[in-house]
């Protein structure tokens, strides 16, 4: 689409759009708010998954067609919640205050993109945390009619434009060979992370402390975009970085499990961990396992409630295709190779045909 032309903008601030305050939680563990029996969404602090993590039977506390986010957390788990939901501590809702009848699906979305930008363009993280006051005290732009109110209509229109590209771009993705592949083996195994890999806890660095002077070397934070690296950072004297090659794992966070496989040599914020492998891994390997350790994560633990700290190297276990040798069982690292693989050359036939 072409790019959108701001000069007819205006500049609102969200305390006089908005209210904004908690979301009605129930005081309850996470063992007796979630079960597999329920329906009911209940949004955490969780920057995937459109902030849900998980079921509840429990009767929801909060009205759909409102945008939530967590105040504990980074400035991206800003979602729209379509649908009614249960609440959760931290999470914050925003409420229309004015134009009340003006808010919709289409315009909701509009403004999302708008106020997430302006949100991350703050640079907010796990140490400056994106609060109810600095949501409130946010200014953002949106188009504006001749008498200076919202343009309802074009957000409408923009928005429909928007849906359509991506559903002709979906469309298009599903005439390809996009059938996934089940995992098919007959012997499967239950391993404990510490069988596979050496676990360092990381570097434990704080980024804002960091010199980037003379930027080579990745930093590895709590982050799901760009293989978990923030930022390049100088190297530190008599502090060697971990090799490439290794995988991280976060700990806890909005990004609980997010695991990737390190391009460079890199250093690691706190509640990162550094996976080193006992054997030689080829990097297809070491993708599934990181797609399998992110999955058992978003599963089976819960962001700033239950996180792997206390868990990844005592009772934090995946399933992979295993075999036996010499009387012991060992993961079936050829097959998992050769899955991966075919997964990444059907997804290059797919590039070569979107590009061509």
């Amino acid at each position: 689409m072409r790019a959108v032309n701001l000069d007819s903008w205006g500049k609102f601030s969200l305390s006089d759009l908005f209210d904004v305050r908690p979301t009605k939680a129930y005081k309850k563990t996470n063992h007796e708010l979630f079960d597999d029996a329920g329906i009911n969404p209940v949004v955490v602090n969780s920057s995937y998954n459109n902030g849900i993590g998980g079921y509840t039977s429990l009767p929801i506390t909060e009205d759909g067609n409102i945008l939530t986010f967590s105040d504990t957390t980074t400035s991206k788990a800003i979602f729209y919640q379509e649908r009614a939901f249960v609440g959760y501590p931290h999470v914050q809702g925003v409420y229309p205050k004015i134009y009340k009848e003006h808010w919709n699906k289409n315009t909701w979305l509009f403004f999302l993109a708008v106020f997430k930008s302006a949100a991350i363009g703050q640079g907010f993280d796990y140490v400056n945390k994106f609060t109810r006051e600095l949501a409130l005290n946010l200014e953002v732009y949106l188009p504006v009619t001749a008498d200076g109110t919202p343009d309802w209509s074009f957000m409408t229109s923009y928005i429909n434009k928007v849906l359509f590209i991506q559903s002709n771009r979906f469309s298009l993705l599903r005439s390809f060979d996009n059938t996934l592949t089940k995992v098919q083996y007959q012997n499967y195994h239950n391993f404990s992370l510490t069988e596979i890999f050496d676990i360092d806890m990381g570097s434990k660095l704080d980024m804002v402390k960091m010199d980037t002077t003379n930027p080579e070397i990745d930093f590895v934070g709590r982050s799901s975009e760009n293989q978990g690296v923030t930022c390049k950072v100088d190297r530190i004297v008599n502090l060697e970085p971990y090799k490439a090659g290794n995988l991280t794992l976060a700990l806890g966070g909005a990004y609980l499990g997010a695991c990737f496989v390190q391009r460079n040599e890199f250093y690691t914020s706190q509640n990162v961990v550094v996976l080193i492998p006992r054997d030689t891994l080829s990097i297809e390997t070491k993708l599934f396992i990181a797609t399998t350790i992110f999955r058992e994560s978003q599963l089976h633990y819960k962001a700033f409630i239950d996180e792997l700290n206390r868990h990844i190297k005592k009772d934090f276990r995946i399933i992979l295709p295993s075999l036996e040798k010499a009387g012991k069982i060992i993961p079936d690292y050829n097959y998992t190779h050769n899955y991966f693989q075919s997964i990444l050359n059907r997804q290059r036939n797919n590039i070569k045909h979107l590009m061509s």
